[in-house]
């Protein structure tokens, strides 16, 4: 079955590919532009590599050669691919722009990425902006406990481990009558944003609407998860601390003044300014409410990750269950 899918595949492309050669008015075209439309086709049809390269007859290593000829570092197509990448994803660096470049079938080194970034003002500077950082906590209010995950970041299961916090972002003149607050509960295995909400007020009920979402989304999990956020007064109060109880959630939380055990949530809000707040203007709450909704979704939907070997969140979630099955 999968060699008459291959076959068919082969054949739409190689049919696309003559198609393409007709409209060039000759049959007989060059290995580099064979690379070209390689790898356009590529992403239209979502095939392997070697069905493309067998329906055009051309070899693995011409096909390579090709490419590293047309994309060598500094050239002018290189150079137009990186701004196009950096145009539709502002808040990516060059190791991203780089993991982007390599697949769309663009291999080039991340140092040559860095050098054409710089030379051409494409660098992202909004990682360098740094705004006040939102504090809740306000003593010992309520129920404080343990830290159950205690930086250990890692899982190889999704929904296992979750961090959740809340930031602080604004609009217009930036003045405390204009901010706002986003709280989101975030999965370690994949840095997926899997419930949140964006409000004027951090209350009690602010943080536990998302989490009611969440714990019943989870609720046929073969094993228990664990909830980590700071000891913010909305983590400590009762009906928090209640919801986690009747679901069988563990619950963590970082020692006091200490960020860096909730450092993946702190990464990931940063991750998030970038992307609005730090490089747009948002003239009033409505705007800067679409704006994160718009960000969340590309986020967890389009924007590659190193870690998850160049996919996004959903993306490699979505891939791993399918191996597992």
């Amino acid at each position: 079955m999968e060699t008459t899918s291959g076959g068919k595949r082969a054949f739409t492309i190689s049919g696309s590919i003559l198609g393409k050669t007709r409209s060039l008015g000759t049959e007989k075209i060059s290995n580099k532009e064979k690379a070209q439309l390689i790898t356009e086709l590529r992403r239209k049809f979502n095939v392997k590599l070697v069905v493309a390269l067998k329906a055009v007859h051309m070899s693995s290593s011409s096909y390579h050669d090709a490419l590293h000829r047309k994309y060598q570092s500094g050239s002018s197509t290189l150079v137009d691919e990186i701004k196009s990448i950096r145009l539709e994803n502002p808040d990516y660096g060059y190791r991203t722009v780089t993991l982007a470049l390599k697949n769309k079938g663009i291999i080039v080194n991340h140092k040559a990425v860095l050098r054409i970034m710089r030379e051409n003002n494409l660098l992202c500077q909004a990682f360098n902006r740094r705004t006040k950082k939102y504090n809740s906590y306000k003593g010992t209010v309520g129920t404080v406990t343990h830290n159950r995950l205690n930086r250990r970041f890692k899982t190889n299961r999704p929904f296992q481990k979750i961090v959740t916090d809340v930031t602080e972002v604004r609009w217009g003149n930036q003045t405390i009558n204009e901010r706002a607050y986003f709280t989101a509960y975030m999965d370690l295995y994949n840095g997926e944003i899997l419930e949140w909400n964006i409000g004027r007020r951090p209350t009690v009920d602010f943080v536990t609407r998302p989490l009611k979402r969440l714990v019943a989304r989870c609720s046929s999990l073969p094993y228990r998860m664990t909830i980590h956020s700071d000891q913010g007064f909305q983590y400590q109060n009762f009906r928090y601390v209640n919801i986690l109880r009747q679901a069988r959630v563990f619950q963590s939380m970082s020692r006091k003044a200490t960020c860096l055990d909730n450092a993946v949530a702190e990464s990931i809000f940063h991750i998030l300014k970038v992307g609005t707040v730090h490089n747009y203007q948002y003239q009033n709450y409505e705007e800067l409410e679409s704006a994160i909704t718009n960000y969340v979704d590309y986020y967890n939907k389009h924007r590659i990750k190193t870690k998850l070997a160049g996919m996004s969140p959903v993306k490699y979630r979505e891939h791993t269950s399918q191996l597992v099955a």
